[in-house]
């Protein structure tokens, strides 16, 4: 078990002055054993440098492990090792088989000082092996034993990542054979795009290339703010520092030039920008220009390696004109991307609703399919008093209904205001909570956080309000069956420079209404969509997808001219699946 990132090394006295530092922007730390079952961490550079630290009477720190840092505290021999600049997947992989390696191995025999200290100088050490059933079930044997100490393990399981009931699980056994296609791209340091109809696992496999990757010098950005705080990243906007785009290039260069914006890009080697569909040709080429002018290099967006992520028979950029999506600019050509089409979805298991929403992505709407979506139009969807969310085509539309249903709403109100540390303006754009908002007995609410993912009480989940307890924490009855007190969760956001801000506040959001925008990655439990409004290609099915079955969905008043795809989109997607086969390489024989 080894890991690439960046670490530091500091030898303590007894009063704790450091007597001796090491530093190494990049290291390979791998996890061996020798012949008597000691384990250590071994460290070696590209230089030759070399060190071993015996795993024993350690603690690890692991605050920041979602930034790809950690500290390993080696109390007895008084060392400090201190982990940064780490793939977050595969940080917490190390910490997980270090954790249980050492919690799980055999005591080993009692050996003469002598024979262990000529182990220790010898390089008679091995990698140690991944985790497999034997360290578990000693793992479990540890765990038997006072309920205090079965607690307290329990506990550091969780910590660690590790479900005791199946330790071998992890987010790689989710990934299917498409997917492992793109990560394998990304590793090979391609320019990739990748694409799917809603529902395809996208922003999983965003989630998850990401955790893969430095965190230091990989810019995570998305269109939106919505789409930013899905994958823990910043708007592009907010890391390009060139305001809304509106500047010409010279003007977006004198921007992009002051600190601490020329930080952010020099230092950055990967960008990641999810829902490209909603950026304009016009800004993507601005940011080709503006990168290698800044980072002084001729290559495209200056030897940064992207990979974009979205699906342009969705919601298409807001600015019209020539050059509307960035795949008709000559940057696009200029990146040569390595593309990829997801086609196994996630979200629906209903093979018939599939179909129905892969013609409804290329604005297909035959007689039969336009008939089984207007009898959606008789579903019931309302159960125990949760009313299904109304899908808009306008916001103003959905904070209207918000508002005078609250408003109509009896009993008293209740306030909840946010409390942050950092620009409220900033995270108003990166969270989904409101800086400040009300809720009476009886409000449609969704939750916006994950609490408890075997209770269904996931982000998206769908509930109503029927009291207020002691604290004047809301108490929710959610559709899946459970009425619990809603308390104050933490959202933390990382801007371009580093710096770390947050809000905490109550994980809800009334939700009699939405706007399409607002739903875009989303799944419901149960939509109502009035598609009579509807002005763009595409909005439609965002709205449609965002349904898990056709039982789950009620439509008003549907009408297929409300259901098309842009042209140039169509054009480009064909040309694509053309490009996508041609890169394909097959095995003639066995």
């Amino acid at each position: 078990m080894s890991l690439q990132c960046s670490c530091c090394v500091e030898w303590l006295n007894v009063q704790g002055t450091v007597l001796k530092r090491f530093k190494s922007a990049t290291v390979k730390l791998t996890l061996t054993r020798n012949d008597f079952r000691d384990i250590f961490i071994d460290l070696t550079t590209d230089k030759g440098i070399a060190h071993k630290f015996a795993v024993k009477d350690i603690a690890v720190h692991k605050r920041f492990l979602s930034d790809g840092k950690t500290t390993i505290n080696f109390k007895s021999d008084k060392i400090m090792m201190m982990i940064s600049n780490a793939p977050v997947a595969q940080l917490t992989d190390f910490l997980k088989v270090l954790f249980i390696k050492v919690t799980g191995r055999k005591e080993s025999p009692q050996v003469k000082i002598r024979e262990r200290l000529l182990a220790v100088k010898s390089s008679a050490t091995e990698e140690i092996s991944p985790i497999n059933q034997k360290d578990v079930g000693r793992l479990d044997g540890k765990l038997e034993g006072p309920i205090k100490k079965r607690r307290k393990l329990e506990t550091d399981l969780i910590k660690h990542g590790v479900d005791k009931k199946s330790p071998m699980t992890n987010l790689k056994d989710k990934l299917t054979g498409e997917q492992q296609e793109v990560i394998n791209a990304v590793k090979a340091n391609n320019n990739i795009f990748f694409t799917g109809s809603a529902g395809t696992g996208k922003s999983f496999l965003l989630r998850y290339i990401v955790n893969t990757l430095p965190p230091d010098t990989t810019m995570v950005t998305a269109s939106t703010g919505a789409s930013a705080c899905l994958i823990n990243g910043v708007t592009l906007h907010s890391f390009a520092g060139i305001g809304n785009g509106d500047c010409t290039v010279k003007r977006g260069i004198e921007m992009a030039s002051k600190s601490p914006n020329v930080q952010v890009w020099r230092k950055c080697k990967i960008l990641i920008i999810d829902e490209i569909s909603m950026i304009d040709g016009e800004y993507f080429e601005k940011l080709n220009k503006v990168a290698k002018a800044v980072r002084n290099r001729d290559e495209p967006f200056g030897g940064i390696k992207l990979v974009l992520c979205g699906d342009f028979l969705q919601l298409p950029p807001v600015k019209q004109g020539k050059n509307r999506f960035c795949f008709q600019t000559s940057t696009w050509s200029e990146c040569r991307f390595r593309c990829f089409n997801l086609r196994f979805v996630h979200r629906q298991s209903d093979n018939e609703f599939i179909k129905i929403l892969n013609h409804a992505r290329l604005g297909n709407i035959d007689p039969n399919t336009a008939i089984k979506l207007k009898s959606t139009s008789f579903n019931l969807l309302e159960k125990d008093g949760i009313a299904p969310t109304r899908l808009c085509c306008r916001t103003a539309e959905a904070l209207m209904i918000n508002r005078k249903k609250l408003f109509d709403l009896p009993g008293k109100e209740y306030k909840f205001e946010a409390f942050d540390s950092g620009s409220t303006k900033t995270l108003d754009d990166h969270t989904p909570v409101e800086k400040m908002f009300v809720l009476k007995p009886g409000a449609q609410v969704m939750l916006l956080k994950n609490i408890s993912v075997s209770s269904g009480l996931v982000n998206g989940a769908r509930g109503v309000v029927k009291s207020f307890d002691k604290n004047g924490c809301p108490v929710v009855q959610f559709k899946c069956g459970n009425t619990v007190p809603i308390k104050t969760e933490k959202w933390i956001v990382k801007t371009p420079t580093g710096q770390f801000i947050s809000r905490q506040q109550i994980p809800l959001k009334l939700a009699w209404a939405f706007s399409i925008h607002k739903s875009q990655g989303l799944t419901l439990d149960c939509v109502e969509i009035s598609l009579g409004q509807v002005f763009e290609a595409g909005q439609a099915y965002v709205a449609l997808s965002r349904a898990k079955s056709l039982e789950t969905l009620r439509i008003l008043d549907f009408d297929k001219k409300h259901v098309w795809a842009n042209p140039d989109v169509i054009s480009f997607y064909n040309k694509l699946d053309r490009i996508i086969k041609c890169n394909e390489i097959y095995t003639l024989g066995k």
